[in-house]
């Protein structure tokens, strides 16, 4: 697949509500750098995150230093560290205020699989490449400490941002809709979407809450 005839999706696409915007982001391609450090990713799974109203939401208790970006403006990149380990990568949704985004949780490697493989070398199968939210913020380039926090709260409908949503041709396909992954709260509702039988989508696992310590007095 060539992303060279994608354009660069503007800020209304993104001002929407994230339900919207994740469905519409699949078929999508994510590109990073240029010339032979270009890496993009046709985006096959996405989740979607409400504000205040959602209790999965990191904006849910409300506004701090680290969720900032998500209470600006749409088409912002928004990345978080999680599980001591990885980086993972969101876009802003909606309207300013409202601090909704969307989990880019899987794709396709279209573009830069040798460099894709080079930041993450111990995957042998380019299939699993960017299957899953911290591999796909990895092969984009977003997964070092330095490079994360250097493309957080950036502009993606900017040119010289961290990187593009390409309004890349998309072809015909189905559309499946289930339950998040990984979060301790409002998991059962169906915001993850992900391209019927795709086999970069990554696998589903639900959460198990971990046992209490109860000490031992």
């Amino acid at each position: 697949m060539s992303t060279a005839d994608g354009h660069r999706l503007g800020r209304d696409f993104f001002a929407r509500e994230s339900d919207v915007v994740a469905r519409e982001l699949l078929g999508r391609v994510v590109r990073t750098g240029s010339g032979e450090s270009t890496v993009a990713v046709r985006l096959t799974e996405t989740e979607a995150y409400h504000g205040a109203t959602d209790a999965a939401s990191h904006a849910y208790r409300g506004e701090t230093a680290r969720t900032a970006v998500m209470f600006g403006p749409a088409g912002h990149l928004y990345l978080y560290f999680v599980y001591g380990m990885h980086w993972c990568a969101n876009v802003v949704t909606g309207q300013p205020g409202t601090a909704s985004a969307v989990l880019l949780r899987a794709g396709e490697v279209v573009d830069g699989v040798p460099l894709a493989q080079a930041r993450r070398p111990a995957e042998r199968s380019t299939r699993k490449l960017a299957s899953g939210p911290a591999r796909l913020a990895a092969v984009l380039g977003w997964g070092t400490g330095d490079a994360a926090r250097a493309a957080n709260g950036r502009d993606l409908c900017a040119a010289g941002g961290p990187g593009e949503v390409l309004d890349a041709p998309v072809d015909p396909f189905d559309i499946t809709t289930g339950p998040r992954v990984g979060v301790a709260a409002a998991a059962e509702e169906p915001l993850r979407f992900w391209i019927s039988g795709d086999p970069t989508v990554s696998a589903y696992r639900p959460r198990v809450p971990r046992p209490r310590n109860r000490g031992t007095g």
